[in-house]
């Protein structure tokens, strides 16, 4: 997904024509805002007990008005590798030394890994501050999204059945849900095309449930509501596409 998106971005970028020096400086100029991101980030609440620190890449896309207003929308995939109770999680098909046995007699080779994505459709403005151009200051957003996250189990030539297949997603502690997220940070939009960037916290909260219809572990449905967040350091690169700046002509 992340690769056919940054894709996308260059294709788009390269049919519009782009003037790096228009008004950036001088004016609050209007622009669409392609850019791509990484965050590194720290779980909390219920998704904690599950998973430990992650990371997510993105593409996105925004639209800066000329009074500074941020519309945007970004799509992020999440990854990480660091799963916490796994003993307790395969317990059903693990051997009294912690081993899992295939199905040619042998110990299965398997690796677990945090995986899922988000979407989110964001509000905010840009203050301009310490002597910045306009275009650039204090970033501030917020907005409403959807989360997704589960366990991928990565059994090697799938010879254990008992973590392949449809049996996998018993174990794989789907959930999703609503998610709300902020974020505070610089905002840069200079004079050339590849000056431009952002970075800052960002900061989320999800309501998710499991959208499994049973549970391996516990060996029936899950009803719980969760509640999980994240704190997060993230960056970003843009791509700003806007109208040539105006020939100027002056008469006696």
């Amino acid at each position: 997904m992340f690769k056919k998106g940054l894709t996308f971005l260059f294709i788009f970028y390269s049919f519009i024509e782009v003037n790096a020096q228009a008004n950036v400086r001088d004016s609050i100029i209007a622009a669409f805002v392609p850019h791509i991101s990484y965050s590194y980030q720290f779980p909390g609440g219920d998704i904690a007990k599950r998973y430990g620190d992650n990371s997510t890449i993105g593409v996105g896309l925004r639209y800066k008005t000329v009074k500074n207003f941020i519309y945007s929308f970004d799509a992020n995939f999440i990854f990480g590798n660091d799963i916490k109770n796994t003993d307790s999680i395969l317990k059903m098909v693990l051997t009294h030394d912690g081993y899992i046995i295939d199905g040619n007699g042998t110990y299965a080779l398997y690796a677990l890994y945090e995986r899922g994505y988000n979407l989110n459709f964001n509000f905010g403005k840009i203050i301009p501050m310490f002597n910045s151009n306009p275009n650039s200051g204090l970033m501030l957003t917020g907005g409403v999204g959807y989360m997704l996250t589960r366990m991928k189990i990565d059994n090697q030539h799938r010879t254990a059945p008992q973590i392949s297949g449809d049996y996998a997603l018993g174990y794989d502690m789907l959930t999703g849900g609503l998610m709300f997220n902020q974020f505070v940070g610089w905002f840069f939009m200079g004079n050339s095309r590849l000056t431009n960037f952002y970075g800052g916290f960002e900061f989320q909260q999800a309501f998710t449930k499991s959208l499994r219809d049973w549970d391996f572990s516990t060996m029936k449905k899950d009803n719980n509501s969760y509640f999980d967040y994240f704190i997060g350091i993230k960056v970003g690169w843009m791509l700003p596409i806007y109208n040539r700046a105006p020939d100027k002509y002056y008469y006696n």
